[in-house]
Parts: structure tokens; sequence; C-alpha cells
């Protein structure tokens, strides 16, 4: 049942981006500009939902969170990567299944190149692990814990910085 579940929200997930065009090479680069802030709105939108979605339902006992460690060096690494990788082809990953889904070829590069990347870490890791995944080792924290606050006083506040960013880019006509 898990894994059905998973499959039917990633199908609405992939939907959702599709609808919201979101997976269009122009949105990709308005973005990577600052010229078309979609995505961003997007994806924050979908940040907040989630992040009120998952407490709730941890406070529910309905789910249980898995905190990963905050590793900064393979935070950065990461997150170079990932923007090369994007501001190259034009899609980030999630993007790139979208747009094979809507039958560009091109996003096969893209999931080709995600593969070869998973490869090169897997061969890569053991090195990794001795040298830039000790780098800025902070454990398992989240920010209501580094706050000393109760998740349901620092997730309103996320909410309302949010949707107060939501509504300036609103405003700015991006």
């Amino acid at each position: 049942m898990d894994l059905t579940f998973g499959l039917i929200t990633g199908i609405l997930f992939g939907v959702l981006l599709q609808r919201s065009e979101v997976i269009r090479y122009d949105r990709q680069l308005g973005a990577l500009l600052f010229q078309d802030m979609t995505i961003v709105k997007f994806m924050l939108t979908t940040v907040l939902v989630g992040m009120v979605g998952v407490h709730l339902l941890v406070d529910l006992e309905l789910a249980k969170l898995s905190i990963k460690p905050l590793i900064l060096g393979g935070t950065v690494l990461g997150g170079l990567t990932f923007g090369v990788g994007w501001g190259l082809l034009g899609y980030c990953p999630g993007t790139s299944g979208g747009a094979l889904g809507e039958g560009r070829v091109d996003a096969l590069a893209g999931i080709a190149g995600m593969l070869v990347g998973a490869a090169v870490f897997a061969e890569a890791y053991p090195t990794l692990k001795a040298t830039v995944l000790t780098w800025g080792d902070y454990g398992k924290v989240t920010v209501p814990q580094l706050l000393g606050l109760s998740h349901w006083v620092v997730v309103p506040v996320f909410c309302l910085l949010g949707y107060a960013l939501l509504r300036w880019i609103d405003k700015r006509g991006l």
C-alpha cells in the first residue's frame, strides 16, 4: 500500500508540474535569470504545504520524521552540482522526468547525466565520506530544535514569511 500511495502521489505531483508549466524550458531559464518566478512560487508553496502536512501527520502519529544530518560540506557540493546541472540542461531532476513524460527527448540527456552522476557518487562515496561529508557536520537537527521552540511556533512563522515572499513576487510581476 505504501508503494501504491507513493506512485499515486508521484503521478499527481507530475501532473501538477506539467499543469503549472514549471517543466517548460522558458520557465526554467526565467528562474535561473530571476525573471520568471513561476518555479520559485510553485516550489515555495509545495514546501510550505508539505511542512504543515508533515508536522500534522507526525503529531497525529500517522508518520514519523526521518531527519538526515546537516552536513554543510555535502550540502554545498551537492547544491553546486545540482545548480551546474540545472544551468547546463535547463531541467532539474523532477522537471526532466516531466519533460520526458511530455515527449521531450532532450530530457534523456539529463536523465542519463543523473544516472552517471549517481554512479560517480557511488564510486567516490568512500573518499567523500572521509572528507567532504565530515565538513560542518551538525548532526540531526531541525530549525525548531535549533531555536528551542515548538514546531507549531516555527511553522506558522515560516508560512507567514513564505506568504509575504509570494505576495512580494506577485507585486513585482515576476
